[in-house]
């Protein structure tokens, strides 16, 4: 579980394939204090240590995992926003985020705005994805490569989020242009009370 508030960014060292799965090894100010079978999120995207040595640690995406996220676009010197699990004594700044990605989107637009920076994503339409709960609703939350934000101009298969400059320096959201795929998992709560609807029909 996670809280959406970006910890650190990490760097791809190494990619290596075997089979359907890619190992990532990464490096990032907390990689000595990794453990093996310890939870991070890459880019909203909950992988397994597999290995921690010095600086660098090593996690495996699956063919599942791959095709859901932009993970399989990741080239060595790319940056990866990561988040470690929270901790359940702590407070929770950004909203519940499971780190199942649900699809990628694509940013349309990226458009500077007076100390800010609003960008806008499209993702594929599916009616009956809707139904379940994948969507976005005005001022709801979603989490966009691994980033809690807050939704804004919805409609059914896009949204804008403003970005401040803090967000900007300290996560790849400063590395995204027009054409950047990006991961997308919609807000729990809106999946299990559409789930809900589903039972009371």
């Amino acid at each position: 579980m996670f809280s959406g508030i970006v910890e650190a960014m990490a760097e791809v060292v190494a990619i290596e394939h075997e089979l359907d799965n890619i190992h990532f090894t990464l490096t990032c100010p907390f990689a000595r204090e990794l453990h093996v079978d310890q939870s991070v999120s890459h880019n909203g995207v909950c992988l397994t240590v597999t290995r921690q040595e010095g600086d660098t640690y090593t996690t495996t995406a699956m063919r599942e995992t791959l095709l859901r996220s932009n993970l399989g676009l990741l080239r060595v010197g790319d940056k990866v926003n990561v988040e470690r699990s929270m901790l359940m004594n702590g407070r929770l700044d950004g909203h519940i985020v499971q780190g199942h990605v649900d699809t990628t989107a694509r940013c349309t637009r990226r458009e500077d705005a007076a100390g800010s920076v609003i960008f806008t994503f499209e993702y594929d339409a599916d009616p009956a994805m809707a139904r379940r709960g994948y969507f976005t609703v005005d001022k709801g939350s979603v989490t966009v490569n691994g980033v809690s934000l807050t939704v804004c101009e919805p409609t059914d298969n896009t949204f804008a989020v403003n970005i401040i400059p803090y967000t900007l320096e300290n996560t790849n959201f400063g590395l995204i242009a027009e054409g950047t795929v990006v991961n997308l998992e919609f807000d729990i709560l809106g999946k299990y009370i559409a789930r809900l609807h589903e039972f009371e029909k």
